[in-house]
């Protein structure tokens, strides 16, 4: 068995799907992962199974338990195997990266905590490893933000996709961002797929790969520049931050392609 991650979720039914469809319930059923979703309310200790309550101070909206979110982190840490970390899912932790689903995917269990209303009692910070963030915007909850970390995770699982080295081309895991993409047909409104890459040529694919890389990240990314792995002579050429917008990269790019 690879990875274990557990969701302790208010709403398990958002979570529960995802589990089974494509490569995920795949690699699910081939036992290379393990996914386990919890119901926080479990630990409401009462007949409701309320679990929030109002705000100390006033305010609107519900606050979700400390003792709640208590008992659930202490069930996946006493867990075999136990929880690696307790990751809280909140617009205030620290945003979630390649390097950092590469870390969770060398774990052997993952536990993961989606809060929902406005958010968990504050000193469940103190009680968690980590809080993780998807991007500055905020979610009725943490399911969504929980599935696109797990899905990021469980990408990098050995076995769960079906080329062993397709993730190592991905954006981000070379420091740069993905070249671009091309199939048929050739041709479609005027759009032509460049003709390099249609040459047969891979040496000649390699190097328009590797360059159109490099101008995407210089393009829209070039705060990745500085930690990606360059050569002296990209350095020169690509590692100045250029201020184009988006159409004016797509122009160029079509320049570049119309000199292949």
């Amino acid at each position: 068995m690879g990875v274990r991650i557990t969701f302790e979720t208010l709403f398990p039914g958002l979570i529960e799907p995802w589990t089974q469809e494509a490569l995920v319930g795949r690699a699910v059923a081939a036992n290379l992962v393990e996914l386990r979703v919890n119901d926080l309310r479990r630990f409401a200790g009462n007949r409701s199974r309320r679990v929030d309550d109002a705000p100390y101070g006033g305010g609107p909206g519900m606050v979700i338990r400390v003792d709640v979110a208590a008992q659930a982190i202490d069930a996946a840490r006493l867990a075999q195997p136990p929880a690696d970390e307790v990751v809280l899912l909140s617009p205030a932790g620290e945003p979630l990266t390649q390097d950092l689903v590469e870390r969770f995917a060398g774990y052997r269990h993952l536990a993961l905590l989606c809060g929902r209303y406005e958010g968990f009692d504050a000193r469940v910070e103190q009680l968690v490893d980590r809080e993780v963030s998807v991007g500055d915007v905020v979610l009725m909850g943490g399911e969504l933000a929980a599935l696109c970390l797990a899905e990021a995770t469980l990408r990098l699982v050995p076995g769960v996709l079906g080329d062993a080295d397709s993730h190592r081309c991905d954006s981000f895991s070379s420091g740069l961002l993905d070249y671009p993409e091309y199939t048929r047909p050739p041709l479609y409104r005027g759009l032509r797929v460049p003709a390099v890459l249609r040459s047969g040529d891979h040496g000649r694919v390699d190097a328009w790969r590797r360059e159109h890389a490099l101008l995407r990240t210089q393009r829209r990314r070039p705060d990745l520049l500085p930690r990606a792995p360059l050569s002296e002579a990209d350095r020169r050429r690509f590692a100045p931050p250029v201020g184009a917008s988006e159409a004016q990269d797509d122009d160029q790019e079509a320049q570049d392609d119309d000199q292949d």
